[in-house]
């Protein structure tokens, strides 16, 4: 056997050779242990494919394969990741930015311990004492019953029956969601119908499907009569109906009325879960309102009425986190002092995140991906493991400069422990704290995937990469702005912590509203400005699509390219999606073939027939300018724009989409990459270059800098330029210096986070709040100019 290349390996270095993930080519990289290791480069140069994708991934996949087949069963599977060598790996912990799960029974105090906490508090101080901790979760319903047990006596088998009770905190109106729903009848059914005649409207209970089947053979009511016809009895089995057995085309089954059966299919899931067309219909069809029962406390009334001081468990959940610390800390109890003190450094943990103006009972889903992260992050800052590896997705995202100082502080604390950390990131004060820097590019995409440097952050500045040329880069605030062409009034704005704030917000300017995190910056702009009319607002929530979703299909591209390429070959557009009749039949246009190995990794392998083009060979005969929909797809945005631009493939409506992507930053990009294999910042680029399609005159853009290279920071602050001087108002929330120094008009919020904040600490020019650093955000900005 021929030695071996590599040499032996070190305990104290995670060692990557040969890894080929996405755009990542055959890259070579040593990081060391128990140090805080800082990725940059630019948004799509394989960061998160070395970190995530594959340092992370394998972590975890090893991790999984420990446990037994019958575990693995209920774990998701993941695939080895395409490298050589993959070293000195210890347990990966990692902390994104990925959303927590929108269900309502979700909150901040499940997603960490403190809710837990505060249960068992109150089933040991609070009165009337009403039982165990289960009776405060309104995750746990009420339940009684009887049931037999088998016991064996002195040899002989007895047969017992024993009753049974379990007390849960859960509401019974609303099933602990806080929020009952109200379901416009017409958007279930035309009443005008029978049922074999269509009368359902509800996706999947077609005449011909299985579920509008059931609704016709189940004989409680005539299916040939239609709807507006039903006697009372009639229309209550249709939609309200108990379960009930019931035979139909000889088939035994359980029937039940349309309305539970959806509450139980389509209501009972998270939203964004659910297919575009289903989640279409839900948000057509269904509102939700208060639980009048517990006023959106999700409890029951016992759960309610125990109390301590006179506050029951819902009340303090409401609390401001900073207060609730308050009153725990206030509570002298020695029977239960070590639960107070562990409670007390947890929510102490949310103050020291910059997450104190939080409540318990918050939504986890209505959490920003930064507040998402950091909610993770109280997890991990008690905890008792060393020698992990923490992974950690641009953690300063959402964060205001003065916030940020305390992050790096918890950055360090955790590799202080013995820990290996290792942050991707673009803020040059995170990037500054780090032992070690890996700077990938040197592009986006098919030019990027390289190692370009590996060393010191003072390293880092000498080395001439893009990364090293733009670290110390400083804006200059503008020495002339424009003036207003008009003023957008808001009166009494009063959402969430807001203090009936009164502002006008120049219009025909570029606009930046600052403050720390939970100041009240969207709620004010959200609140006020978004979904008045002529208003185009991009907001953090994540884009939609799955793995065949693409920036061709996205954006709407893909529609005037198919009409093109039907038109020089005279056939139908249809056949010019690999989503439709011109899919390759045996992959169904997907381009690999997915194996699932049960308890082991699923395995992608390219499709044979199509060769991973995912077209049918007869579609892929068809051609426009000599290139075929497959090689089209294949093309970079910039590559696309000039395709389409002239000659028999020119097509207007596409290079006027490919424009706007070029405008973002996102020539790079290959029409058909999926958008599963695309970065944060990219997703969110790309989100942008969509609305600017939209018809509005003012833009409400919510931190756009999230993702973006210090480099790339200019381009944005080119586009938001031309957008104002092409006629639009531009209102940007935002913490990046660089943009609040390029602003015309500033409007700070404040002084502090949740009841704290909510009020107007400044509006004006950039220059005087420099001038004067009358708030946080003076100061910090004072400093980025150098003034």
């Amino acid at each position: 056997m021929a030695p071996s290349t590599l040499p032996p390996a070190r305990h104290d270095l995670i060692r990557a050779h040969g890894v080929r993930v996405n755009n990542l080519r055959d890259v070579h990289v040593e990081i060391p242990k128990r140090q805080l290791t800082v990725f940059t480069g630019v948004s799509g140069s394989g960061k998160s494919s070395l970190v995530f994708g594959t340092i992370a991934a394998e972590s975890q996949r090893l991790i999984n394969e420990t446990y037994s087949a019958f575990v693995q069963g209920f774990m998701p599977t993941m695939a080895r990741p395409d490298v050589d060598v993959l070293e000195g790996l210890t347990t990966a912990i990692i902390v994104d930015q990925s959303r927590m799960g929108a269900d309502p029974r979700s909150t901040v105090g499940t997603a960490t311990d403190a809710g837990a906490m505060l249960r068992i508090l109150f089933s040991r101080l609070g009165q009337p004492h009403i039982g165990p901790p289960q009776a405060f979760s309104f995750n746990v319903a009420s339940v009684s019953g009887a049931g037999a047990v088998t016991l064996e006596r002195s040899g002989q088998t007895v047969r017992e029956s024993r009753s049974f009770s379990v007390t849960g905190g859960m509401c019974p109106r609303c099933e602990g969601r806080g929020s009952v729903t109200d379901i416009a009848l017409t958007q279930l059914y035309d009443e005008s119908r029978s049922l074999r005649e269509g009368a359902l409207t509800v996706p999947g209970y077609s005449v011909d499907g299985w579920f509008g089947r059931i609704f016709i053979g189940c004989g409680f009511f005539d299916p040939d009569k239609p709807i507006r016809d039903f006697t009372k009895r009639e229309l209550h089995d249709l939609l309200h109906k108990e379960p009930t057995k019931i035979k139909v085309d000889g088939i035994n089954l359980t029937y039940e009325g349309l309305i539970p059966k959806l509450q139980r299919s389509m209501l009972s899931k998270d939203v964004d879960a659910l297919q575009p067309h289903i989640r279409a219909f839900v948000e057509r069809a269904v509102t939700f309102t208060t639980c009048p029962e517990c006023g959106g406390t999700r409890l029951s009334a016992a759960a309610r009425s125990s109390k301590i001081g006179g506050l029951s468990i819902a009340d303090v959940s409401a609390m401001q986190i900073s207060d609730l610390a308050g009153w725990v800390a206030g509570l002298k109890e020695p029977s239960v002092a070590p639960l107070l003190a562990t409670l007390g450094q947890t929510l102490e943990s949310f103050a020291q995140i910059g997450l104190g103006y939080l409540s318990l009972d918050r939504p986890a889903g209505t959490l920003s991906g930064g507040e998402a992260q950091r909610v993770k992050m109280i997890r991990h800052l008690g905890s008792a493991l060393t020698d992990v590896t923490y992974v950690f997705d641009e953690p300063t995202t959402g964060l205001h400069p003065h916030d940020i100082g305390r992050m790096n502080a918890l950055l360090l604390r955790l590799r202080d422990k013995g820990n290996t950390v290792l942050v991707v990131e673009h803020k040059p004060e995170t990037i500054a704290i780090a032992d070690h820097v890996v700077d990938l590019g040197p592009g986006a995409g098919a030019a990027g995937g390289t190692i370009c440097f590996e060393g010191t952050v003072e390293g880092l500045r000498r080395s001439g990469t893009l990364t090293g040329r733009h670290l110390d880069d400083r804006a200059a605030l503008k020495p002339v702005v424009r003036r207003p062409s008009g003023v957008l009034a808001i009166r009494g704005a009063s959402a969430h912590n807001l203090k009936n704030v009164d502002v006008d917000l120049p219009l025909g300017v570029l606009v930046v509203v600052t403050g720390v995190a939970g100041s009240g910056k969207s709620s004010l702009i959200h609140g006020s400005v978004s979904g008045r009319e002529g208003v185009v607002a991009i907001d953090q929530s994540a884009i939609r699509g799955s793995r065949r979703s693409n920036p061709a299909t996205y954006t709407g591209l893909l529609d005037p390219v198919r009409k093109t390429f039907a038109r020089a070959n005279g056939v139908k557009p249809a056949l010019f999606s690999a989503n439709s009749e011109g899919a390759c039949p045996v992959c169904n246009g997907a381009g690999v073939i997915y194996t699932d190995l049960v308890t082991l990794a699923s395995v992608a392998t390219p499709c044979e027939a199509c060769e991973g083009k995912r077209f049918q060979a007869s579609v892929l005969e068809y051609t426009l300018a000599g290139r075929n929909i497959s090689e089209v797809l294949a093309m970079s945005v910039t590559e696309a724009e000039a395709f389409f631009r002239t000659g028999e493939a020119r097509t207007p409506a596409a290079t006027a989409v490919l424009a706007r992507l070029v405008d973002v930053g996102l020539g790079y990009l290959r029409l058909g990459q999926p958008l599963t294999t695309l970065s944060g910042g990219e997703r969110q680029r790309l989100k942008l270059a969509t609305h600017m399609a939209e018809r509005g005159d003012i833009y409400v853009l919510d931190e756009p800098t999230s993702g973006l290279h210090l480099a790339d920071v200019e381009a944005l602050l080119g586009l938001l330029d031309r957008l104002v001087d092409g006629g639009k108002s531009v209102i940007v929330i935002e913490h990046h210096q660089a943009v609040m120094a390029h602003a015309d008009w500033l409007i700070d919020l404040g002084p502090g986070a949740g009841h704290d904040g909510g009020q107007i600490v400044f509006e004006g020019f950039p220059a005087d709040l420099v001038r004067t650093r009358s708030t946080l955000t003076g100061q910090h900005l004072a400093a980025y100019v150098g003034a």
